[in-house]
C-alpha cells in the first residue's frame, strides 16, 4: 500500500552520500538531486545513508539538510528522512507545545501505529526529549482530553485477528448506554477504545450497528457546549482512526488542501508518515470523496520543490 518508488538497482549508501554532498556544494543547492535520492529510498536505506554520511564526513546529514533547505520543502525532506520512530516522536512533541499543540495529532499517532511502532516512538521520545511521552501528554492536556489521550499513547494493543463475540455484544451495549446518556468520557468508553484490539473494536462496533440501528459515530452527536463538541469530535476521530484510518487521513488531506489557505503542516505530516504505509488506500479514498486525484489537488495547491517532493512521495513523478 506504499506509494514510494524504489529503483531496482540502488547505489550504495556511500554513493548516495557523495551525491548529496555534491548537491550541497557550490553557490546553490541542487534540490532536484536531493529529491531524486531521498525521495526514492525506503526507511532502512535512508537510515544507512545518514549513518554513512556521518562516518564519511563527520557531520549530521539532518543538520546539513536543515542548513541548505528552507520553508516547507525543508520540512518535508527533513521529516521524511527521519527514522519513522524519530519522526513520530518529533510530531508528538510538536503536538504538545503551546503554539503547535494538537490533540488530534496525538490521537492519530496513537491509533494508527502498531503496538511495536508506538513502543519504538516512546523509546525515541525518551532519547530525544529526556522525558516520557505520557508525561508531556498528561501535562499539556486537561479534563476529558487527558482521560482519553494518556491511555491512548500508553496502550499496547493485541494485534491478532481473534475476537470474542460475547464480549463484543456486551461492550456494544455498554457503549450505547454511555453514549445515550451523554457520558462520552466515561471510564468504560475510554477503556474499550484504548485497550481492545482493533479486530475486537470492529466486532463491537458491528454489533453496535446491528443491534441499535446506527453507526456509533452517528450517535456521537454534537453538543452545544464548545468543549464537549471538541471532545466529541476527537472521540469520533478516534473511532475512525482505529477502524478506517485511510478515511481519516483522506479527510485530513481534503481539509488541508480545500480549506481557506493550505495547511502545509497537515499535508506534510500525512504524506511523510503514510507514504510507506497506506498512501495508496488514502489516495483511493481521497479521490472517492473529492472527485479528483490527490496528485492533481497537490499540484493545484502547492508549488516548486515542495510540490515535487510531495508528488514524488505519493508516487507521481513530475
Amino acid at each position: 500500500m506504499a506509494t514510494v518508488t524504489i529503483p531496482p538497482t540502488i547505489p550504495s549508501p556511500a554513493e548516495d552520500c557523495e551525491q548529496l554532498r555534491k548537491a550541497f556544494a557550490g553557490w546553490g543547492t541542487n534540490e532536484d538531486l536531493i529529491i531524486d535520492i531521498l525521495g526514492h529510498r525506503g526507511a532502512a536505506q535512508r537510515k544507512l545513508i545518514r549513518e554513512t554520511y556521518a562516518e564519511l564526513y563527520g557531520e549530521d546529514l539532518m543538520k546539513d539538510l536543515d542548513r541548505e533547505l528552507s520553508s516547507d520543502f525543508e520540512r518535508i525532506v527533513v521529516l521524511w528522512t527521519l527514522d519513522p520512530a524519530e519522526r513520530d516522536a518529533f510530531m508528538a512533541n510538536e503536538a504538545t507545545k503551546r503554539f503547535t499543540s494538537s490533540n488530534w495529532v496525538l490521537m492519530e499517532i496513537a491509533c494508527t501505529r502498531s503496538s511495536h511502532d508506538l513502543l519504538n516512538l516512546k523509546q525515541a521520545y525518551h532519547a530525544r526529549y529526556k522525558k516520557s511521552l505520557e508525561e508531556d501528554v498528561a501535562y499539556h492536556t486537561n479534563g476529558a482530553f487527558r482521560k482519553l489521550l494518556v491511555p491512548l499513547v500508553s496502550s499496547f494493543r493485541y494485534e491478532g485477528p481473534e475476537i470474542n463475540t460475547k464480549l463484543a455484544r456486551s461492550e456494544a451495549r455498554i457503549l450505547h448506554e454511555k453514549i445515550n446518556n451523554k457520558h462520552y468520557d466515561d471510564e468504560e468508553v475510554i477503556r474499550i477504545l484504548t485497550t481492545r484490539s482493533k479486530a475486537q473494536i470492529n466486532a463491537t462496533l458491528n454489533h453496535y450497528n446491528d443491534e441499535f440501528g446506527n453507526a456509533i459515530n452517528k450517535d456521537l452527536k454534537k453538543e452545544k457546549d464548545e468543549e464537549k463538541d471538541d471532545f466529541l469530535s476527537l472521540v469520533r476521530a478516534t473511532v475512525k482512526c482505529l477502524t478506517y484510518p485511510e478515511k481519516y487521513f483522506a479527510k485530513v488531506l481534503r481539509l488541508a488542501i480545500n480549506g481557506i489557505g493550505t495547511d502545509e503542516w497537515a499535508l506534510t505530516r500525512v504524506v511523510a508518515s503514510r507514504s510507506e504505509v497506506d498512501m495508496k488506500r488514502i489516495k483511493e479514498e481521497f479521490q472517492r470523496r473529492a472527485s479528483v486525484p490527490l496528485e492533481h489537488a497537490i499540484s493545484g495547491d502547492t508549488s516548486g520543490d515542495y510540490k515535487r517532493m510531495l508528488l514524488t512521495l505519493v508516487g507521481h513523478e513530475v
